[in-house]
């Protein structure tokens, strides 16, 4: 396990990152940074915890609109390539700093 810097709407933060899988973690923060710094720009939301909130939603919402449906089968959700839970528990854990969530 590695642990990375990165910036996301100007702040620094550590993440801890299992090796060989830095450039999908960067990938993500691009993406998350690019989504909090929309809603930022638009000027309707300043405060920093409502729009990681919202970028959140945004995010899992688009990832929900090219997943497969409910009613797939089981060996094809596999084939996706996501798996939520795991990614929300890794943001936990990517977001904690000493045991306390941000």
């Amino acid at each position: 396990m590695s642990q990375i810097e990165v910036q996301i709407m100007g702040q620094g933060y550590a993440l801890a990152c299992p090796d060989g899988a830095e450039e999908r973690l960067q990938q993500a923060v691009q993406s998350v940074d690019l989504a909090m710094c929309k809603i930022r720009d638009s000027g309707k939301i300043k405060a920093r915890e409502r729009i990681a909130v919202l970028a959140a939603i945004n995010l899992a919402f688009e990832q929900t609109a090219t997943a497969p449906s409910p009613s797939a089968p089981a060996s094809s959700k596999k084939d996706s390539g996501v798996d939520l839970e795991s990614l929300l528990n890794r943001l936990d854990e990517a977001l904690a700093i000493d045991g306390q969530l941000l």
